[in-house]
């Protein structure tokens, strides 16, 4: 957690932190596209489809955690978990079932 005297030195903006949602949702959407085409290429159905989702989005929270933040999430999200981990996973998850669903269909037929 950041004491008082952190948040003194190192102030949170809120534009700041609005903008770095913007890009991690962006982020979320492009991979969700990107899990989905590979998600239907893979020829992958049901659970083990949405598995795949999931443990993608993991990755990709973790690459986030640890390339773009520094591992220091609380400096650039409100909050750790619903800021970095959880945000944006089930808005992603409509883009991945179109993907999906378009490639398998492709490459099935």
């Amino acid at each position: 957690m950041i004491d008082e005297r952190e948040l003194v030195i190192h102030p949170i903006v809120p534009d700041s932190v609005r903008h770095n949602a913007q890009v991690l949702s962006s982020i979320r959407s492009l991979t969700a596209s990107l899990f989905g085409i590979a998600a239907g290429i893979l020829g992958l159905e049901s659970y083990p489809g949405f598995l795949f989702y999931l443990f993608g989005t993991l990755v990709v929270s973790a690459l986030v955690w640890s390339v773009l933040a520094k591992g220091q999430p609380e400096r650039f999200f409100e909050s750790q978990l619903s800021g970095l981990w959880a945000r944006d996973v089930f808005g992603g998850l409509s883009s991945f079932v179109l993907t999906w669903t378009l490639f398998y269909g492709l490459v099935r037929s």
